[in-house]
């Protein structure tokens, strides 16, 4: 096993700062890492070889960080060399140096996460490397909002060991001054959390329940369902003069006649996917597979568009040779924006969105009959596999039946 101690070098010149650094033994072999931080003469006990403040010290709170931080990397000196002995090879104080520097770059909390988004990439998890990408996003500006001087993180990133119960409440509370729902609170933290527990299972850290105080539930939401009254004033509108607006609205629409499809779904239906009569899918987040039969009304949105040039049904994306997810992101962006002027127009007080057609659907076919299991409270059961199970064992002409009760209902 190699031996680790902190080492302070003091300034050569009066009144400045000196250099923290580590020495490393293994073998007889003598290395020194050196590191960012820098205290005064006064603030090192040689004897402990730590750093102290005093009580009355204004830089007590950094010099606390510092201490902090130093604690991590010899636990992370001391966990490379733990794994470097159990490989059974020999190997030297370069190789525990070189596997700490190594760390510094890999293990990130931004590299980690950006690796396992692109392996969910290559699984075809479209929707969750969209969550791991929406959390990073939100935890990349938490990080720049805080003080140049917070020594938990350096160059806008995070290490993962350095994921503590204090950053993450910290976390928390600066989500819930942006006015960030309790929801969304848990949402990021689920998705931060998954990730640390990956990296806990991969033995790159241990586990020190960074998540134990922060909000990590699922508050029951208020569902925005609109009354068929509503859906016909929307699909009424003469909006032929805002063609942003009548798209939006036509989207909108084409959503609620598919039995509320999401609109991740929507926009990556294929041509091929309309074949006799009926519109065959895996939705995007389940692998659910769904049938819909394919109504006049549909067809009539259809039609108002020219038929695009890439191979999906829906004019949302349009252009062959565009980057597909960002072109399904920009018009997801652009129509929730002019649904908001849709509502106004229509004189609904709705936040109305896409989603909204979704659970509109679903109260109006659950006005409609079908049965509780299927519809399962909206299509926001508590457990989508639930859900699944139901709809698996159904004829789908229950629900086309249903369905078009809907569409005579809106004439």
């Amino acid at each position: 096993m190699a031996s680790i101690k902190v080492k302070f070098r003091p300034s050569t010149v009066a009144d400045r700062e000196g250099a923290i650094y580590y020495q490393i033994i293994h073998e007889r072999k003598v290395r020194q890492l050196p590191t960012d931080y820098k205290v005064f003469q006064s603030e090192w006990d040689e004897s402990r070889s730590m750093v102290v403040a005093a009580h009355d010290s204004g830089r007590k709170p950094q010099l606390l960080s510092i201490r902090e931080r130093i604690r991590w990397d010899v636990e992370r000196l001391t966990r490379i060399d733990r794994r470097l002995k159990a490989g059974g090879m020999a190997y030297t104080v370069d190789d525990v140096i070189d596997g700490f520097n190594r760390y510094a770059q890999e293990y990130s909390l931004f590299n980690f996460m950006e690796s396992l988004i692109a392996r969910l990439r290559q699984h075809g998890r479209v929707r969750t490397c969209e969550s791991y990408r929406s959390t990073l996003n939100s935890f990349r500006k938490f990080l720049e909002d805080q003080a140049p001087d917070d020594n938990h993180h350096q160059n806008g990133d995070i290490m993962l060991d350095s994921i503590t119960s204090n950053v993450m409440e910290a976390y928390e509370a600066w989500l819930r001054q942006r006015g960030a729902s309790p929801n969304t609170i848990s949402f990021y933290a689920r998705i931060l959390r998954a990730a640390y527990n990956r990296a806990v299972e991969d033995d790159i850290i241990e586990n020190r329940n960074p998540f134990r105080k922060v909000y990590t539930g699922v508050d029951k939401t208020v569902k925005r369902a609109l009354p068929l009254t509503s859906i016909r004033k929307i699909r009424s509108l003469d909006l032929s003069l805002s063609p942003s607006l009548d798209f939006a609205r036509d989207m909108f629409m084409m959503s609620f006649y598919l039995r509320g499809m999401s609109f991740i779904d929507m926009a990556f239906l294929k041509k091929s996917d309309l074949r006799n009569g009926c519109v065959t899918y895996r939705r995007h987040k389940t692998g659910q597979q769904l049938v819909i039969a394919w109504t006049d009304e549909m067809q009539v949105l259809l039609d108002k568009y020219p038929e695009n040039g890439s191979g999906y049904l829906l004019p949302i994306i349009r252009n062959p040779g565009t980057v597909e997810l960002y072109a399904y992101r920009n018009a997801g962006y652009n129509i929730n924006r002019s649904l908001k002027k849709v509502a106004e127009k229509a004189g609904i007080d709705v936040h109305l969105t896409l989603y909204v057609a979704r659970h509109s659907w679903a109260s109006a076919a659950k006005a409609k009959g079908i049965p509780l299991s299927v519809i399962s409270e909206g299509l926001g059961h508590d457990s989508e596999a639930t859900t699944q199970i139901y709809l698996a064992s159904l004829d789908t002409s229950v629900i086309d039946n249903a369905n078009s009760l809907i569409m005579q209902s809106l004439k």
